[in-house]
Parts: structure tokens; C-alpha cells; sequence
């Protein structure tokens, strides 16, 4: 196979996701392949030893190497500017493929609170059975941070913007606590991509993606991303070889495509949500409106420092609590009720009876996941047809 080479001058992010990363077979494609195949065929035993003993580089087996795959990993490599990248079938098979590479028994993590409840039930119940302990802090509190860190911690691990209160996190601030007691800091850049923040750049070590929201687009497939240093992606590679958190060629070859259009999409669609955070903060039935692009936001100028644009999701609170915030999502004619996010089309869901409803209520409520929160992914419709699908249900509250 051979790969398209470019001029040595640096390539804008636009041009690298539509042609970083191309593998072309002797077929001379100008589309990328898709290889489905679960094994390859060598010219002879020797060759074989060789692929399998890593001594020679060429694909071996879909679990672990795979064309397709290949180039999905290339290409958002370029995107996040990372050494490597290590595709997974899941956003939550690639925070789990992180901390079962990096952490033994006896080790200690050190994790926002504000994170997808799927997160929270991995470290919580899951790898806590195991050994590993988790202490949860406020995203945005540094010395709490620095107070937690423990001799045995090993792993810090944040989501900047948070689900689904949209805090930002101090990377830079968080990155150098880290270093100083020598953990793996590890940032979740699922609701900005790389299109709207980049932070290896900011000093994290590992980024990690829901390949299924932004990077697809269309709510298609499902897919996982992890992303550092080529040391570090090679001890996932490792554990990837014989667990199998593998992305199939098929979606690899889907989120390639999505790749190609990631930020025009992206753009516009903080764009639209910038202009609909706005006219929410007007209506009176709403008591508070979360967006990194608005002033009122309490990280507003640290978003703006960090981040290109403020992103897609928008998280506000009803007055009246749950009610009232299921009235507001029930009266919605465009806007799909389902709990993805990253969508062309605008979703709607209410996070403390769905993305966050596993997590004890204590506990989503020092989150600050109240029952009158409401979660939207803004996509690509008019942001008028948005306003009016939200007024049917913000116009019955009292």
C-alpha cells in the first residue's frame, strides 16, 4: 500500500481531515477503502513470523491492525497534533482500554466530578473492585486538585467542557499538578474536538474521544479514540492486542468521512448555539443558561483562552424542576429526545434521569445535575426553528 505525501509546509486542520492519513492500495482508490477482513495472507512463513513477531510492519489480524482503522487513527492524529492514535469501539472501551494499560492494584485516581455517569460507573464500580480507588473533586477548584493527589496516584483524569454543566477546566493549571506528582493526566475532548480545543497542546498526556458524537457527526456508528505519545499508545496497543476493544472497519471508514466535514459542522453549530444560549437566557421560565460562549458563563474567559468557540452543547435549568423540564422536552416537534450528542440534528434529553441517571442522587447533586437541568446538542437546523420548537414548551410554564 502507499500513502499520499504532501509539500513540508505545515497543512491547515481542514486540509488534514479530508487528506491526512490516506492509504492507497494497487487499485490506485481515490475514496478510502474498506477492508473488511478479519486476517491477512502472507507469501510465506518466514513473512508471517516476522508480522507476528513485530519484526516486519504490516497488518496481522483486524483486532489490532486493520487498514481502514489505520487511517481513521492517522487522521485524527494530525488533527489533535498527537504522536498516535489508538481507535476503540467505544468512547467509554477507550477510557476503560486507558486505565486497564496504565493503573495496577493499589493505585489511586483523581477525577472531576463533573463527568458522564458512565465514566463515574467504570471508576466507581468497576475498576474499584479491582483495587483502584477514585477521589472526585470540582472541576474547576485547582487546589482541590492539588489536595487530593495522593503518593499513589497515578492517573488524573478530567472532561473539559463537563457533562452537562459545560465547566471548564484549568488545563494548563491541572497539567502542571500532575507532573509535579508524575501522573498520567488524561482529558476527555469529546464536546470540543479538535476543531475547537486542542489539549495535548495545553499539557495533558492522553486525550480521549467518543468517536460516536462530533468526530461521526450523524449519530451513525459507534466508535473510540485515544490519543499521546507513541510510548504510551504502543502499552494500549499491547493490551488492545489481546482484549479487543477494536473499532471495525466499517466504522472507521464512516468516521472518516465524518472527519472530512468535522469542522465545518463544528462551527456552525456553536454558532447556533451561541445564538439560541442568548435567547434562552431571555425566557422566563428558565433559571440559569450554561454555555463557555456566553458572558454569565463563570469560566467564560477561560474557555475563550482554551477553546476556539464555545461548542455545541448548551445545558439550561427550567424553573419547577423535573415537571417542568419534561414539559419543555415532551412539547418539542424537531428537537430528537435521546441522550447523544454531537449530531447534525439537535438533540434534547434531561441528564438526571438518563446520561447521569445511574449516578446516586447525592452524588448528581453535588454535581450540580439538578432535576430541572435540561441537556441540548445543537445541530444544523435553522437556530429560529430551534427557538420556536422551545417556546411551545417554555410558553406553558408559569
Amino acid at each position: 500500500m502507499t500513502t499520499d505525501s504532501f509539500s513540508s509546509k505545515p497543512l491547515h486542520p481542514e486540509t488534514l481531515a479530508v487528506r491526512s492519513g490516506t492509504l492507497r492500495s494497487n487499485f490506485n482508490e481515490h475514496s478510502e477503502a474498506i477492508f473488511l477482513t478479519s486476517s491477512f495472507v502472507y507469501a510465506n512463513s518466514a513473512e508471517a513470523a516476522e508480522k507476528f513477531a513485530n519484526a516486519e510492519t504490516g497488518f496481522i489480524y483486524s483486532r489490532f491492525t486493520n487498514p481502514t482503522v489505520s487511517m481513521f487513527q492517522d487522521r485524527l492524529a494530525a488533527l489533535e497534533e498527537a504522536e498516535a492514535c489508538i481507535a476503540t469501539s467505544s468512547g467509554m472501551s477507550a477510557i476503560f482500554a486507558i486505565t486497564a494499560a496504565h493503573l495496577k492494584t493499589g493505585d489511586h485516581i483523581v477525577c472531576s466530578r463533573a463527568v458522564f455517569g458512565s465514566t463515574i460507573q467504570q471508576f466507581s464500580n468497576i475498576f474499584s473492585r479491582f483495587g483502584i480507588e477514585t477521589s472526585y473533586v470540582d472541576l474547576v477548584d485547582l487546589q482541590a486538585f492539588e489536595n487530593a493527589m495522593r503518593p499513589n496516584t497515578k492517573m488524573v483524569f478530567i472532561e473539559s467542557p463537563s457533562n452537562p454543566l459545560t465547566e471548564i477546566a484549568d488545563i494548563s493549571g491541572i497539567s502542571k499538578i500532575a507532573k509535579k506528582h508524575d501522573a498520567l493526566f488524561v482529558v476527555d475532548n469529546c464536546f470540543c474536538s479538535p476543531v475547537l480545543q486542542k489539549p495535548l497542546k495545553l499539557g495533558a498526556d492522553v486525550v480521549t474521544h467518543s468517536a460516536t458524537k462530533f468526530l461521526d457527526g450523524q449519530g451513525r456508528v459507534l466508535g473510540g479514540a485515544i490519543l499521546g505519545s507513541k510510548e504510551f499508545i504502543s502499552k494500549v496497543f499491547t493490551l488492545n492486542r489481546s482484549a479487543g476493544f477494536t473499532m471495525s472497519a466499517f466504522n472507521a471508514w464512516v468516521l472518516l468521512k465524518g472527519l472530512e466535514t468535522l469542522s465545518l459542522r463544528v462551527e456552525k453549530q456553536s454558532q447556533n448555539a451561541l445564538e439560541l444560549a442568548k435567547w434562552l437566557e431571555s425566557q422566563p421560565a428558565v433559571e440559569r443558561v450554561l454555555h463557555p460562549g456566553l458572558e454569565s458563563h463563570p469560566q467564560h474567559a477561560l474557555a475563550m483562552k482554551q477553546q476556539k468557540m464555545g461548542g455545541a452543547v448548551i445545558s439550561f435549568i427550567v424553573k419547577g424542576g423535573r415537571q417542568n423540564a419534561w414539559t419543555v422536552i415532551d412539547q418539542t416537534k424537531i428537537c430528537s429526545i435521546t441522550a447523544n450528542l454531537g449530531d447534525t440534528r439537535t438533540t434534547i434529553t434531561h441528564p438526571a434521569t438518563t446520561t447521569h441517571g445511574r449516578m446516586p442522587p447525592l452524588d448528581r447533586e453535588k454535581a450540580g445535575i439538578v432535576e430541572g437541568l435540561v441537556r441540548l446538542s445543537v445541530g444544523l437546523e435553522h437556530v429560529d426553528d430551534l427557538i420556536n420548537d422551545l417556546a411551545q414548551g417554555l410558553s406553558q410554564i408559569q
